[in-house]
């Protein structure tokens, strides 16, 4: 989150990468697991992946439990059917590698970023390359009229009020209220700006993902 007279100064976003070990085993392929994937990746039950691809659904099932295996004309309606070619059927699932790490911020012992309309306190601070980055904001601004122009960045945002009312004002929409508990997520490309309502100030979270 950024805004025109200050940067958050939170690290760039990457993707991190777990290390494959030179000499690891090559697994057997898989060819069930790889179509529940690509299936699960595209939010997919099996009932909509059976309307998709003219297969019944007790046959995809099968071919993920590696009961079956799907015939040559069965793997070319599944790749039109999940809009996907025959070899990316064959390519091995993605491993998944716990990173353990973790980052405590205790209650209070964030970083502060003070601005003009905001005050933010950063969390999970110690942590680098993080694919979200966290904070809270106590909302200063009261008018429309304090900002210079939207903020905007690039990445998708969730906020949710934790005390007070705010007055959420987005380019292609109208301003709404939220108040204690509501949330919204949005396109933080899509300028954006917050005034308080209540007569302190509000109290924000708000989560950044690029």
């Amino acid at each position: 989150m950024s805004e025109p007279d200050a940067q958050i100064g939170y690290p760039s976003v990457t993707v991190e990468r777990a290390s494959v070990q030179a000499d690891a085993p090559i697994s057997p392929l898989r060819l069930g697991e790889r179509l529940k994937e690509i299936r699960t990746n595209s939010g997919l039950t099996l009932e909509e992946a059976s309307k998709l691809t003219g297969l019944a659904r007790s046959t995809l099932s099968k071919i993920e439990n590696e009961q079956i295996s799907p015939t040559f004309q069965a793997m070319q309606k599944l790749a039109v059917g999940l809009k996907i070619d025959i070899p990316q059927l064959f390519a091995p699932p993605k491993s998944r590698q716990a990173t353990g790490r973790r980052d405590v911020t205790r209650a209070g012992e964030g970083k502060s970023r003070p601005t003009g309309t905001y005050e933010h306190e950063l969390l999970a601070t110690q942590l680098t390359n993080k694919k979200m980055f966290p904070f809270k904001s106590r909302v200063r601004a009261r008018s429309f009229e304090e900002y210079d122009e939207w903020i905007r960045h690039d990445g998708e945002e969730f906020l949710l009020v934790l005390e007070g009312s705010i007055a959420f004002y987005s380019e292609f929409y109208e301003a709404i209220e939220l108040n204690e508990g509501d949330s919204v997520y949005y396109d933080a490309a899509m300028g954006h700006m917050l005034t308080s309502l209540s007569e302190e100030d509000a109290l924000i979270l708000w989560v950044t993902a690029s």
